[in-house]
């Protein structure tokens, strides 16, 4: 099944199942694309996968989650957003923008004064992230506006549609989840008053797109937080999306306080993927095209998971970033199953410490290379990754959270 055509509900058609799935890539300068975005994203292309999906691309610099962040806020980089998409749509790939403000998960280098629903601090963050303020009204409808600027820049520079980022505690993420939003308005409280502000996102979109530009979510099953959104809030949210009409939904889960997105669970390491048992009981309420990432590595794995009947595109990731070409491997028939070991320096107290940062730097690390037409390196050691992530956010005042 994974080389099945399969089409959106707005009739746009992908060649296969494969959906790369956003990895941050910090290639921009001076929050804009580069020529290694363009090379990464033909690469990928050419490597098979039906749809790719871009790393975070921030609607405003105040939205930003790291130096290295791609801002759209406005057409000055039309020309290299147009060869980014270009690049990605190679051999008859649909090319996605993820959208997203960052919130409070901002660091303080990047960002003195973050901003979120709530002013409620991030927990073992200080130092890092500096504790947030509260968003007034105009400033929640300010920002909804700065989505949609995004998303029609986006449909102008030809990329095939954007995903709205509402997973992994950014700044949607945080106005769903109970913990975090904290509001007694129209934008907090119950759970319709906190899904509002992504359902005006999406809707905004909507209304100023193309009927055939893909607009889709990405969503947490849930925090894995004591008090935050769970799974019944994000069935709901699922639900009402439906409701709406939203192409597609992709399934994640977890934020910086609790990086499920970066765990594997005991309970579905036999089947590979981290979100299936969710995925049936989504499917039970919605039929909108579902994607589920994290953690399918074997054909068979992938396979099983389409045949079930309860997801229709298969989100990979970090594997795309160790073997670009692994679609077309899989389907020439050369692919020998990826093992994917976690990223350690070797030194148990040190990798407690910055183990789930060091593994992100070190995909970062791939992606540079294929950014650069260099074949990734499996060998790359995470002692030099430390040593040039150390070296650069120094630079940028972010390894002691000093500007």
């Amino acid at each position: 099944m994974l080389f099945q055509l399969f089409t959106f509900p707005n009739g746009t058609t992908t060649k296969n199942r494969f959906f790369k799935s956003a990895m941050e890539e910090q290639l921009a300068i001076d929050n804009q694309p580069t020529q290694a975005l363009v090379n990464l994203y033909r690469t990928w292309a050419l490597g098979g996968a039906g749809v790719l999906v871009t790393g975070n691309v921030m609607v405003s610099p105040n939205g930003k989650g790291s130096v290295g962040d791609v801002v759209v806020s406005d057409d000055r980089s039309l020309a290299m957003l147009k060869a980014w998409a270009d690049a990605g749509k190679t051999a008859n790939t649909l090319m996605i923008m993820q959208i997203n403000h960052a919130g409070k998960q901002s660091p303080k280098a990047v960002n003195r004064e973050p901003v979120a629903p709530s002013a409620v601090p991030l927990v073992g963050m200080d130092g890092f992230i500096n504790p947030p303020r509260a968003l007034q009204a105009v400033e929640i409808e300010k920002i909804i506006g700065e989505f949609i600027t995004t998303a029609k820049i986006a449909e102008q520079a030809g990329f095939s549609g954007v995903q709205i980022h509402a997973a992994h505690g950014y700044l949607i993420s945080q106005f769903l989840s109970p913990h975090h939003n904290q509001r007694n308005d129209d934008w907090g409280g119950s759970l319709a008053n906190r899904m509002n502000f992504l359902l005006k996102i999406y809707q905004g979109i909507r209304e100023n797109v193309r009927p055939d530009f893909l607009v889709g979510v990405k969503l947490n099953s849930a925090d894995f937080q004591k008090g935050g959104f769970d799974e019944n809030d994000s069935l709901a949210v699922v639900a009402k999306l439906s409701e709406l009409g939203i192409d597609f939904i992709e399934i994640s889960g977890g934020n910086y306080e609790s990086p499920a997105m970066l765990a594997e669970k005991s309970s579905t390491r036999q089947r590979e993927a981290f979100f299936l048992d969710y995925a049936e009981k989504s499917r039970k309420i919605s039929q909108v095209p579902l994607i589920i990432t994290g953690g399918f590595r074997s054909e068979m794995a992938m396979n099983d998971a389409l045949k079930s009947g309860n997801l229709d595109l298969i989100g990979i990731a970090r594997p795309l970033a160790l073997i670009p070409d692994l679609p077309n491997q899989i389907q020439n028939g050369t692919y020998q199953t990826l093992t994917t070991n976690r990223i350690k320096t070797g030194l148990t107290p040190l990798d407690k410490k910055v183990g789930a940062v060091l593994e992100m730097d070190w995909y970062m690390a791939q992606m540079r290379l294929i950014g650069e037409g260099k074949s990734p390196n499996p060998k790359l050691s995470a002692w030099k990754v430390l040593f040039n992530t150390i070296v650069a956010n120094g630079k940028a005042g972010l390894s002691t959270g000093r500007s």
